[in-house]
């Protein structure tokens, strides 16, 4: 998730103020002024309650607690460095706003579904008619036969602007983005945008739709209010991947003599490196691919040598990341605010090999193991799946761009709505209670 830089630690001077105590989220500006009036200068944590009051580490409607007082004790306070101390916005307080109003929206339809084609009809009319805005479509959308041949679509069509994945850049054209279908157009609509998203609101139409809190009955309301920038947001993070392989060229080889006459057999020459960068919303996936040996992957963290995986491969994922694959794999499902990145074994050979959770922002580096039998391969959000040999390596990091995803309620409710209905979490049969004697 996005992190606000604050200063958390006051400068030497200010140690022993009132002021280095306040924090703008955990108190009232009016609350703190009265606290502060006739209070002792040096306190800490363990502060007796008679000094303070009720209301002094005010709980948010949040996962997060109030900010924790960074002075311990009378003269011991954090280490002021700005680049590493940073301050997690309230996820509570994060709403939608428009500096100008939205003028252009993407609208990304599943593909090969014809029960889509109402809904989007629908939607692209109210958008260009009622709302006059300007609609991007992917182009292969408009191929299909439905669309093409509809000719009460036609004039709606034509206001359309298209563009191609991979050819068309349109991340400084787009105001907001529509997905209609399951959780695949949300990660198609990640894959889309390198850098800075727009704030995407999903509806639920495909299959599963843990991570498409919005019904079709009632669109219309539903996006007037997003336009008005009325509506909660939840930051899912991403992760920024940087794949480095070494390039090899293979000669040109007739009858097994190059050109200079010298015999050959397929020599592979290397000639520099091939940097590849991605932007995953859900996770990056190592495995032994086609290769019936376990991989032999080593993981780095921050430089640091961690493990040694041997099994069917590693998931590396995010958050929201975490209730994909790496759910089916065993591990802990977190909510998208925390910001955290998680590794989860695949099939490890090992009984004591449990995922874990390190913070975000450290740099996870994972290459083959010197004595690897075979070469892996690695998918992005099941994209781009391509082989990772000998001296190729992949880092992966917390992205400073994350997806702004629109609540239909907020973070908290919308969270765990999904885990009920399209996981089915904690659902049992309940316990008869015990009859009532006589």
């Amino acid at each position: 998730m996005e992190m606000n830089r604050d200063k958390l630690c006051p400068s030497k001077a200010d140690v022993s103020s009132d002021s280095a105590f306040h924090c703008s989220t955990c108190h009232d500006d009016e609350e703190w002024s009265n606290m502060s009036r006739g209070r002792a200068k040096s306190r800490s944590l363990s502060a007796s309650p008679a000094l303070g009051s009720t209301k002094e580490f005010r709980r948010t409607r949040s996962l997060h607690g109030p900010c924790p007082v960074t002075t311990f004790g009378p003269k011991a306070c954090m280490l002021q460095n700005p680049k590493t101390i940073m301050h997690i916005q309230d996820p509570a307080s994060q709403r939608l706003t428009w500096n100008k109003p939205p003028k252009s929206v993407l609208v990304i339809k599943k593909i090969r579904d014809a029960s889509l084609l109402q809904p989007f009809k629908e939607l692209c009319v109210y958008l260009t008619e009622e709302n006059n805005m300007i609609v991007y479509v992917e182009k292969k959308v408009l191929e299909d036969p439905a669309i093409a041949n509809d000719d009460n679509f036609g004039p709606v069509k034509k206001k359309f602007c298209t563009f191609r994945e991979d050819y068309d850049d349109i991340s400084n054209q787009i105001d907001f983005i529509i997905c209609l279908g399951g959780d695949g157009t949300l990660l198609y609509a990640s894959s889309l945008f390198q850098g800075s998203v727009p704030p995407v609101m999903a509806f639920h139409l495909g299959s599963l739709g843990f991570l498409t809190p919005f019904n079709f009955e009632n669109f219309q309301s539903q996006v007037t209010q997003v336009i008005e920038g009325n509506a909660a947001l939840v930051l899912r993070s991403r992760l920024k991947v940087k794949v480095v392989k070494e390039h090899r060229e293979k000669t040109t080889v007739q009858n097994g003599i190059e050109e200079n006459g010298v015999v050959s057999t397929n020599i592979e020459k290397e000639v520099g490196k091939q940097i590849m960068q991605y932007q995953v919303l859900n996770e990056v996936v190592v495995d032994r691919g086609p290769s019936s040996y376990l991989s032999n992957v080593d993981v780095f963290l921050d430089g640091h040598l961690i493990t040694t995986v041997q099994g069917d491969g590693v998931i590396v994922s995010t958050p929201t990341g975490s209730t994909a694959y790496a759910a089916a794999a065993g591990a802990s499902m977190i909510h998208p605010n925390v910001p955290a990145i998680m590794i989860t074994p695949i099939c490890p050979h090992s009984l004591s090999f449990r995922p874990i959770v390190v913070p975000a922002g450290v740099e996870l580096k994972i290459m083959l193991s010197p004595d690897a039998r075979n070469t892996a391969w690695v998918s992005f959000d099941g994209r781009k799946r391509q082989e990772i040999c000998h001296g190729d390596s992949i880092s992966i990091t917390t992205s400073c761009y994350p997806l702004p995803s629109i609540c239909f309620r907020d973070p908290v409710s919308d969270w765990f709505e999904s885990l009920a209905e399209c996981l089915h979490w904690n659902v049992r049969k309940k316990q008869n209670n015990f009859a009532v004697e006589e």
